[in-house]
């Protein structure tokens, strides 16, 4: 499970990263939040690969953030913080 307030910390870290990586998020930024929430998945993508039907928990300047749910034996994306295991940060590009 994921409360609201450790994503809006997750989102704020991923931002002062994205920020210092001059606007992009990285694989150095995932080891980073890997570190700082150890229970959680992380993955990194294009916000272009996440459906068009899925709305992002959290939008931030260059980046959104989507939750992965680890119920019924496979994982998936979600809306439902309950089954929430992870997060997905996805790159926002300006193109």
């Amino acid at each position: 499970m994921v409360v609201h307030e450790t994503l809006e910390q997750i989102a704020n870290s991923a931002a002062a990263l994205c920020e210092q990586n001059m606007g992009e998020l990285n694989e150095d930024s995932l080891v980073t939040l890997k570190q700082t929430w150890p229970d959680l998945r992380f993955t990194l993508c294009s916000d272009q690969d996440m459906p068009a039907r899925m709305p992002p928990v959290i939008q931030r300047a260059g980046f959104n953030l989507y939750l992965v749910g680890g119920g019924e034996h496979c994982i998936s994306l979600t809306t439902d913080m309950e089954q929430a295991i992870g997060v997905v940060l996805a790159w926002v590009s300006e193109d």
